[in-house]
């Protein structure tokens, strides 16, 4: 792509999940101590950017995403003089620096809920969140069946008889969009974090924020079996239109500062047209891309993501992003080594099911890496995937710590086991997470098989999963015609995606059970399996020069 075009329409960008990446101080979570001391492996890995999941002062109650102070660094993970080093210090690196914002919520500890909840019904400070009545004759109803997230009712009654709505735990009571102080608040964090370095914002539930003003019951569901519904009927709380006024303030905001600051939307939509709505010119610059990281193992199915994607998004002028795993789902060898790799229901995630084939699905998580840094746009790693780490599903019930586990009645294990402490060295735990000596273990425990994942044991191996990522960003930072821009598909057999793209590149993914004889080119760039005579292997992936 043209080297004038902005760094986020091609740039890979690293999600730090800060609580378990490296432990600086030694008391078994992740911080920003420990993030300085990797920024060297960050730079030789070959990405572009880091994106840090909440560091803000918080009680905890969801690992972050409950903010008490959105200008205060929790003591937890450090101070706002190490943030300020960081961004110093990654830019050092070449290293960009996207911090997490969560604008749908904060803490019930910050300021204004503390505020409000003593101010009592009526008062001006109320109106900074939803608080409602109840229903029924004496209120003890809730205001309507709105569901959290994290399971449970969404709404929380107080000791004067109102009600807080909140979508996701009760310690995250909802904020009012429709407040100009809240919205002035928002954008002056912005600049708070804009005037310090930062590179841009990802911004959780971007979807989220706005409410119907009336707070309706929600819609009847949509029988699948059934006719598809003559309009859309809007979500009461979910992806609203109302919610890009927003968004092309804060655009205006980052468009105040210097270097391209952009935002990356954690948005789900019904359709790839809803989504490509928040990237509109004047509003958010891309987002993630839920439908390709939920799909299956299925060359039919991941190709129509692709060209849904690609189209959509390219009619408003924004580059797609392509990401497999995140710290909300089963990481993505965990989900392609069993017979159904995907769970397609919307807004909710997948659960393993089944035996796992951890060796298929290692070989399968190679070939996904060679296809997601090959498609046009961005993309994203989520720390570890570089390793090749698995899901933890055999995590101690005592040990389990995600809100959902709780809420949902022990029935849900949560996401803990895409977030245990990633291993950098040694042969037992804390493999290198935690400096030596330390005195806190991880907070996660970390599975003994890790020893075979770590940094250490795989750099220098031409066969492991670590050197693969590092030739594939390398290949991907040099090669014109890898990053922002277009492919054009091949014809091949049913079970085999390929497609071209300009200057002299090919893309192979061989999704078959029996070997792909390979096109003519000049020569291989890198495949995720060794070649057999000309070959590609089944589960397997090719990069060819033309």
């Amino acid at each position: 792509m043209s080297s004038t075009a902005p760094w986020w329409r091609s740039a890979v960008i690293y999600q730090v999940y800060i609580r378990s990446f490296a432990d600086g101080n030694g008391d078994g979570v992740g911080d920003i101590a420990g993030i300085r001391s990797r920024l060297p492996y960050l730079k030789s890995l070959g990405v572009d950017a880091i994106w840090i999941n909440p560091w803000y002062k918080s009680p905890m109650a969801d690992h972050g995403y409950d903010v008490a102070d959105f200008r205060e660094i929790d003591p937890q993970f450090g101070t706002l003089a190490e943030a300020e080093e960081l961004i110093e210090e990654a830019h050092r690196h070449g290293l960009r620096v996207i911090p997490d914002i969560v604008p749908n919520h904060t803490s019930d500890q910050h300021d204004w809920f503390r505020a409000a909840l003593a101010a009592g019904e009526g008062s001006a400070e109320r109106e900074r969140y939803i608080f409602r009545p109840g229903r029924g004759p004496d209120g003890a109803e809730p205001p309507n069946d709105w569901r959290s997230v994290f399971g449970g009712p969404a709404w929380t009654r107080v000791p004067d008889g109102q009600w807080y709505l909140h979508l996701f735990a009760p310690e995250q009571p909802d904020l009012n969009w429709e407040h100009p102080e809240v919205r002035a608040e928002f954008e002056d964090i912005l600049r708070f974090w804009f005037s310090r370095g930062v590179d841009g914002f990802r911004i959780d539930v971007a979807h989220g924020l706005v409410k119907h003003p009336e707070l309706p019951d929600l819609p009847p569901p949509v029988d699948p079996d059934g006719p598809a519904p003559q309009e859309r009927v809007a979500h009461p709380h979910w992806d609203r239109d109302e919610v890009h006024d927003i968004y092309r303030a804060w655009r205006r905001v980052a468009d105040e500062f210097p270097g391209d600051r952009s935002f990356v939307a954690e948005a789900s939509a019904e359709t790839p047209d809803r989504l490509a709505a928040y990237v509109r010119r004047d509003g958010l610059h891309t987002t993630f891309n839920f439908d390709f990281a939920m799909a299956s193992w299925c060359p039919k199915e991941l190709r129509a993501v692709i060209d849904d994607s690609l189209t959509t998004l390219g009619r408003v002028g924004a580059p797609a992003t392509w990401v497999f795993s995140n710290h909300d789902v089963v990481r993505h060898p965990s989900r392609f080594g069993r017979e159904t790799t995907t769970k397609r229901v919307p807004r909710e995630r997948y659960v393993p099911d089944g035996p796992l084939d951890l060796e298929l699905g290692l070989r399968r998580a190679r070939a996904a890496a060679l296809l997601l840094l090959s498609l046009p746009g961005g993309a994203y790693i989520y720390q570890g995937e570089e390793l090749g780490l698995p899901e933890v599903e055999d995590l101690p019930e005592e040990a389990l710590q995600d809100p959902i586990w709780e809420r949902s009645g022990h029935t849900d294990r949560g996401r803990d086991g895409c977030r245990v402490p990633i291993p950098w060295d040694g042969e037992s735990a804390p493999f290198g997470f935690s400096p030596e000596g330390a005195a806190g273990e991880p907070w996660l425990p970390q599975p003994a098989y890790w020893k075979d994942h770590t940094v250490e044991s795989q750099t220098g191996d031409d066969a492991s999963m670590l050197e693969l990522y590092r030739r594939a960003l390398r290949l991907r930072r040099d090669h014109p015609a890898l990053g922002d821009g277009s492919l054009i598909w091949r014809d091949t057999p049913e079970g085999v995606l390929a497609f071209d793209r300009e200057p002299g590149f090919a893309c192979l993914v061989n999704f078959s059970d029996e070997p792909y004889r390979l096109p003519r080119h000049e020569k291989v760039l890198l495949a995720s399996r060794e070649l057999d005579d000309g070959c590609l292997a089944p589960d397997a992936a090719v990069w060819l020069a033309l």
